[in-house]
């Protein structure tokens, strides 16, 4: 049973892990707005770490953009205006989730497109295998049947060819 304790204290920090990059210093007193910015939070991206929210990142420009959003919504700013504030000062790469727009719309429709396009090729692909079995039949290369007369110049052909 000691074992599973230590489990579940390891698991326990573990899943905190993310949540000690907000220093105490950083945490505004009424809950509320807490809330908002720590839902902001997890919107941004960490400049420095890039694929990480500043929400979890101990990067200093990352607790810079939390005390920055923490101070946009103490002066009464909306969460769009923060988020557009951020923006506008970053640029769109700031967001974790890009906007849809005309200049993202690459980022938002080509996985699926990609997704779209492979299962159509395969789906040829495989469909190609299964009906394409060859005949005996021969067949020129323009898609008819050999006449009677190439059909024995044919024969001639592989029986010399069989003699070499």
């Amino acid at each position: 049973m000691a074992w599973l304790r230590r489990l579940l204290i390891i698991l326990a920090l573990l899943a905190a892990a993310p949540a000690l990059a907000v220093q105490p210093d950083e945490i505004v007193t009424d809950p509320a707005k807490e809330t908002r910015a720590r839902e902001l939070s997890r919107q941004l991206r960490c400049m420095v770490c890039q694929n990480q929210s500043i929400d979890d990142s101990d990067a200093p420009l990352a607790r810079d953009l939390r005390i920055l959003v923490r101070e946009r919504l103490q002066a009464g700013d909306s969460n769009q205006q923060v988020l557009d504030f951020l923006v506008q000062r970053y640029g769109e790469f700031v967001l974790l989730n890009p906007r849809l727009r005309w200049q993202t719309a690459l980022l938002w429709f080509a996985p699926p497109l990609l997704l779209i396009g492979g299962g159509l090729a395969l789906f040829m692909l495989a469909r190609r295998r299964a009906g394409g079995a060859p005949t005996n039949d021969a067949v020129t290369p323009q898609g008819g049947a050999l006449t009677a007369d190439e059909e024995r110049r044919l024969a001639r052909l592989m029986k010399s060819q069989d003699r070499s």
